[in-house]
């Protein structure tokens, strides 16, 4: 649909060719894609690892503006609203056509949702995604924990969950397994830190 020809080459970007975005979605995706360069250059942290960032915050949402047929094509066993759909079908897709890190599928599948088992890159990518400056709602409250995240990314998630499960309760809708096995895994860890 876009091109990523004018992006900037630092977020080395890796849209797939398969990918469905408007021009919206993809700035969300820059935007994304530069919060975690930024939080990588911050945290120092290796070349390889900041590869496997931007990847997961490439692929997360190629399929997000997807018609509902290619969802069900590559999600199909995904429970729940349609709107949660597009993380699964892309890690399938990107599965589909050769990536192998499992840390960035599982990145790209539950980036919605939360799950308890993720590497750093889950971590990274469920907080960019909420936190990049685009979305327009409690904007300073929102770049103090981008600013934070770098020296206390415990605390930035386990707020960033908050808000993003607290959503999910207000809005009625119920809480899926990996959300719920998240949201305990975090509170467990942080009862765990404070003995």
């Amino acid at each position: 649909m876009l091109s990523v020809s004018n992006v900037l080459p630092e977020l080395r970007p890796t849209l797939p060719t398969w990918a469905r975005v408007g021009e919206a979605r993809l700035h969300h995706i820059e935007r994304v894609a530069r919060v975690a360069l930024d939080w990588a250059h911050r945290l120092g942290v290796p070349e390889a690892e900041l590869a496997r960032w931007l990847k997961a915050a490439w692929l997360h949402d190629a399929l997000r503006d997807a018609d509902d047929e290619e969802l069900v094509q590559w999600a199909a066993s995904t429970p729940g609203a349609a709107g949660l759909r597009h993380g699964p079908a892309a890690a399938s897709r990107a599965k589909a056509e050769g990536e192998t890190d499992r840390g960035v599928l599982d990145a790209v599948r539950y980036h919605s949702v939360g799950l308890a088992e993720w590497d750093m890159v889950g971590r990274v990518l469920y907080c960019a995604d909420f936190l990049e400056p685009g979305r327009p709602f409690e904007a300073a409250a929102r770049a103090a924990l981008v600013a934070k995240f770098p020296t206390d990314p415990s605390a930035v998630v386990v707020e960033v969950a908050r808000w993003r499960i607290g959503h999910l309760i207000r809005s009625g809708w119920s809480l899926p397994e990996p959300t719920y096995r998240f949201w305990n895994s975090l509170v467990r860890r942080a009862a765990a830190g404070s003995r």
